[in-house]
């Protein structure tokens, strides 16, 4: 590499770097370089190959442009103490290193490296540390699901930190490498010491930890390195780093890259450091980004700070709400100021949509709440470990809680006991107040129905409870759960009745409708939902017949031509001819889509069905059987 000359000791001959002879191959040639790490700190050495920098895009303006997230320092120094009667040998071999001029540099690092290590992986150090770091680290998932890594100095003091891991967390160990929670990655020979030989593997080991450290939903969570997967790892559910291993420049800057990945809600890396980095991670951040080296180890006050305003944020839209019970009384109590603090947000953002004309405006009015507390819960998840975050623990779960029953109420899907409760995220004891699940139905002073009948008692509930726009909210989530469930059996059935609920919805929110009257429409819906149960039976149909009726008759004219009982023996033959022709992932292959086709125009035209309505009709017999064709595969 490089541009260099080496004198070879054996030979005699001189070789250079590949740089050199292209240089010499290509001399009318450009070059351009492209590297994200600079070795030379002043940059000495790069311009002078390459020429001035033609573009520079720094870490600052990757997060800018969203391409990597921030990352964020926390020192936590495991201090390193010796007896008094270990000093004078410690100080003689370190003046002994630095007097010996006749070793190389190299030499001498090496022997320096050595005895650091003796002091860093000693057995009282490594067991607190280990100490900290599992309840950190447990802290950090609390607020945010995601993986860590943990840079160590040796690969001796990976398995020793390894094991003063599984001493506190055994349940977190396991023989089989596709199973368990932490991990060492190392290489290593036959002549390692026995008890590293668990953690040494080949290729085919790494490779099956890489993938698992890479899947966000592997139980896998931490891994222990030396060096490997400091550079080129990517993991972007990785957000933690603890570094317990002198770094510094590139290599420095490298290794907490792989941290500051893209990954759904995640708000920033943190690099946690437990030796003492800091001057070397600012030097490096200096050297690489000219604008980040001002906010070097953002720090724990800038992120309390940011928790802090976007805490107050959400306070003021319960302005007028007394929500202290919700944090400190019984969890009765607090069940009960959650359903009203539901209730008081449902209000204010109702209210607020109906003062704008703008559809979009309407919906950001309808999410204000949402998105102010996902805002807060991202400024928490950087500021969990603070002081200062863990007296606002229990305020900012209880408004992420009300928020997860807004969320769950607009997702509308699911069925079963899914559809009837709005899930409540477990209130754990580092970051919230209950462990309870809250159905907010219960809440709100209803009985869970069935929400495959809705009964007459349910509805009357519905209609009689003071807390209306709850009500509003549980009913729409238990219709869409059931229209929902509609589409698996009968995809006309179920676009009619979701046609019916998105239109009052969007009537009450363009003010068209009160609380009271759109409460009334849904409860109308509801008994056409529950009378629709019936209907086959009244026609003499089964559910899948009446799927494929409803197919045929969604056009009002044909069913004037041919009239109900043709229709009815059209639908039953249909339902015969297409499970006898139904074959596995028939919809995905265009052979069998074709033949599909055809037996459905067959039958068609064999009963007269009208010529111009034949195309919309076999559109819509298809899209019913690719609901039914998975359980008749079967």
């Amino acid at each position: 590499y490089g541009l260099d000359a080496e004198i070879s000791r054996k030979t005699g001959e001189i070789s250079y770097g590949f740089a050199k002879y292209l240089r010499d191959a290509l001399p009318n040639a450009s070059f351009i370089g492209f590297t994200g790490t600079p070795i030379e700190t002043t940059d000495v050495n790069t311009p002078a190959v390459f020429g001035n920098y033609i573009d520079v895009y720094d870490i600052a303006r990757a997060v800018e442009d969203g391409a990597t997230v921030p990352i964020y320092y926390e020192s936590r120094l495991a201090r390193i103490e010796l007896p008094d009667d270990e000093k004078p040998k410690i100080d003689a071999e370190m003046d002994e290193v630095t007097e010996e001029f006749g070793e190389t540099e190299a030499e001498k690092t090496r022997r320096a490296w050595a005895t650091v290590e003796k002091l860093v992986g000693t057995e009282k150090r490594l067991r607190l540390i280990a100490e900290d770091l599992v309840a950190h680290f447990e802290a950090r998932l609390a607020a945010l699901d995601g993986k860590a890594m943990v840079v160590c100095m040796s690969r001796r003091i990976c398995v020793a930190l390894y094991d003063a891991i599984v001493a506190l967390r055994p349940h977190w160990h396991s023989d089989d490498d596709a199973a368990g929670v932490v991990k060492v990655v190392m290489t290593g020979s036959a002549s390692d010491p026995v008890d590293w030989q668990r953690h040494i593997g080949g290729k085919g080991r790494r490779d099956l930890l890489a993938k698992r450290a890479k899947d966000a939903n592997d139980p896998l969570k931490l891994v222990l390195v030396r060096d490997m997967w400091l550079t080129g790892f990517d993991a972007p559910s990785m957000h933690t780093m603890y570094v317990d291993k002198p770094m510094k420049g590139h290599g420095l800057m490298q290794a907490i890259a792989r941290v500051n990945r893209v990954f759904k809600d995640k708000p920033a890396g943190l690099v946690v450091d437990y030796i003492g980095i800091a001057q070397s991670l600012k030097t490096a951040l200096s050297t690489y980004s000219g604008r980040d080296g001002a906010e070097t180890g953002i720090d724990e006050r800038a992120a309390v700070a940011a928790l802090q305003e976007r805490l107050e944020v959400v306070r003021t839209m319960f302005h007028g709400f007394d929500y202290a019970r919700g944090l400190n009384g019984t969890p009765q109590e607090r069940l009960a100021v959650l359903a009203g603090a539901v209730e008081w947000i449902l209000a204010r953002q109702s209210e607020a949509a109906r003062e704008v004309e703008d559809d979009e405006a309407k919906k950001l009015e309808l999410r204000r709440f949402q998105d102010a507390v996902l805002a807060l819960s991202t400024a928490f998840a950087l500021a969990s470990a603070s002081d200062e975050a863990k007296v606002m623990r229990e305020e900012i779960a209880f408004f992420q809680t009300i928020r997860i029953v807004l969320v769950k109420a607009a997702e509308g899907n699911g069925s079963g006991k899914a559809a009837k409760d709005f899930a409540i995220q477990q209130l754990l004891d580092r970051s919230v107040v209950s462990t309870e699940i809250v159905d907010v139905l219960k809440a709100a002073g209803l009985q869970s129905p069935d929400i495959s009948i809705l009964s007459d008692e349910f509805l009357a509930e519905v209609q009689q409870t003071e807390k209306k726009n709850l009500a509003l909210e549980a009913l729409r989530k238990l219709l869409a759960g059931e229209i929902k469930s509609r589409l698996r059996t009968n995809v006309v059935e179920s676009r009619r009745f979701s046609e019916r609920l998105e239109q009052a919805i969007a009537r009450y929110h363009g003010n068209a409708l009160s609380t009271v009257e759109v409460l009334q429409a849904l409860i109308d819906l509801a008994k056409d939902l529950r009378a629709a149960h019936a209907r086959g039976e009244e026609e003499g149909l089964t559910p899948e017949e009446l799927a494929f009726y409803d197919a045929l008759a969604e056009n009002e004219s044909a069913v004037q031509v041919l009239g109900n009982a043709s229709l009815k023996v059209i639908a039953h033959e249909l339902l015969k001819s297409l499970r006898n022709t139904v074959t596995v992932d028939w919809n995905h292959r265009e052979r069998a889509r074709a033949e599909m086709r055809r037996a459905v125009k067959r039958i068609l035209r064999k009963y007269g069905y009208p010529p111009d309505l034949q195309d919309a009709a076999v559109q819509t017999v298809l899209r019913q059987a690719e609901v039914l064709s998975a359980k008749w595969a079967a």
